[in-house]
């Protein structure tokens, strides 16, 4: 037995979210050639279509399910879906995601309620609705940027030294990094000002 025979999905179904294009599409594409059926689902609906076809060309079968992740009831609907025409949900390859190409200092507050209401709870929405049918065994994968751990040099991640009010007080920088994590000119400042 190969390695890859390990890896094998047959009999499993798979639903993959943002699969009209980019990684999404190749997921689905892998999942196929490792046997799976596989569940498409994104808000651009003619463009599923393509990825169907690659899964068919793959000789396994594919059901489109236009969807916005973002709403709860489009969720649990892709899962009903998935149930009803394939039996099923093994795996769940949460993919969806947007991004804003502006200064996080400039970004609208509509514009960043986008950001979390795909990346962050479509993601949870998608996992919950999935949840309820899945069986021991299952699978969620829950795929992220890299730009949740660096800046890229980007222009939404900018980022601009505060002028501390005392000397006794670390530089801070405005940055569209997670909360909680410091910026490299912080980290810096913050070792050159320790006490020898």
């Amino acid at each position: 037995m190969s390695v890859l025979d390990r890896f094998r999905l047959d009999g499993r179904v798979a639903i993959v979210t943002g699969a009209s294009s980019g990684l999404g599409v190749a997921f689905a594409q892998a999942l196929a050639e490792a046997g799976a059926d596989v569940v498409l689902a994104a808000r651009r609906a003619d463009r599923l279509e393509q990825t169907a076809e690659l899964v068919r060309a793959a000789g396994r079968r594919a059901v489109t399910v236009e969807t916005d992740i973002a709403d709860p009831e489009q969720a649990q609907r892709m899962v009903e879906v998935a149930v009803e025409q394939l039996g099923k949900v093994d795996v769940l390859i949460n993919n969806a995601g947007i991004g804003t190409a502006v200064p996080a200092t400039k970004e609208t507050p509509d514009e960043f309620r986008r950001v979390i209401d795909i990346n962050l709870n479509g993601s949870y929405w998608a996992a919950q609705a999935a949840g309820r049918v899945m069986q021991p065994g299952s699978s969620i994968l829950n795929i992220s940027s890299v730009l949740g751990l660096t800046t890229a040099r980007l222009p939404q991640a900018r980022t601009r030294r505060v002028k501390p009010r005392s000397s006794a007080s670390p530089a801070t920088s405005l940055s569209s990094g997670a909360p909680g994590r410091e910026s490299a000119s912080t980290r810096s400042h913050r070792a050159s000002s320790k006490p020898r």
